[in-house]
């Protein structure tokens, strides 16, 4: 179990400028000067956050790294390294960032994302993405001749697989073009308008331009899209509903700011 410094740090700062504590229930005592529970218990609350299991070898390595911490921190003390100019501008910019980190976390718990608003998400993503994906294969050149010359040696009998060797898209040229399966709103405008016209088996019988270049197209195949569930994708949806709303008053907030 490995705690690093750099995600205790913002953790700490909130327990490290309160005052210190001799009560009973401190996480250990270094050179007379103890570790409050306290300040374990907020490394915890974090390392939750992000997914880790409430378990005895989190709180030891925790314990030992708090410990190993307050001994460097007693040393630096003693040089005087928290006087230097240096350490003090990273102070204030790490309390700024603790202090706008919480403001932040308190704004989003103030302003709940409701059911409704992430059902009416769920739903707009859904009819975006629409009820069916393709399964299909493109070949990408720089000019539309160079696309129309590889419809006509289509026409003539030769494979796509091949044609699409000189393709500039390198995710696809080596096999054979292959896209995948996809849904539409997956491909830029030109494309998906070129794609979902075509009928099964078939490629353009025109260059597709889009800002990538000109594309000849074929569909190989359409099925009918298997969408998740909404509790499937509930918490993926709240957590991006909050991140919105949160960029958003960030926005207000800048809008309004007198900057000069």
């Amino acid at each position: 179990m490995k705690i690093t410094l750099s995600r205790l740090s913002l953790s700490l700062l909130a327990v490290l400028f309160a005052a210190p504590s001799f009560a009973a229930d401190n996480l250990a005592v270094v050179n007379g000067k103890a570790i409050p529970q306290s300040r374990a218990e907020a490394v915890i609350a974090e390392q939750k956050a992000q997914g880790a299991p409430d378990s005895e070898q989190l709180r030891a390595a925790i314990k030992e790294r708090l410990i190993g911490l307050e001994v460097l921190a007693q040393e630096a003390q003693k040089k005087g390294v928290e006087k230097s100019a240096a350490f003090q501008t990273k102070l204030d910019i790490a309390r700024q960032s603790l202090l706008v980190n919480t403001y932040l976390q308190d704004y989003a718990k103030a302003h709940p994302v409701s059911e409704a608003d992430i059902k009416a998400e769920y739903d707009r993503i859904k009819a975006q993405l629409g009820d069916k994906e393709y399964k299909v294969r493109h070949i990408l050149v720089e000019k539309e001749e160079d696309a129309k010359a590889i419809i006509e040696k289509l026409g003539k009998g030769e494979k796509f697989d091949d044609l699409a060797k000189q393709s500039k898209d390198p995710g696809s040229k080596d096999k054979g073009g292959d896209l995948g399966w996809a849904n539409p709103g997956s491909f830029v405008k030109p494309f998906s308008d070129a794609m979902t016209k075509l009928e099964k088996g078939k490629y353009s019988a025109t260059p597709v331009k889009s800002e990538f270049g000109y594309h000849v197209i074929k569909l190989e195949d359409v099925r009918a899209l298997k969408s998740p569930t909404l509790e499937e994708v509930k918490p993926q949806l709240k957590q991006r509903l909050e991140q919105q709303a949160v960029e958003k008053h960030v926005a207000e907030l800048r809008a309004k700011a007198q900057i000069k």
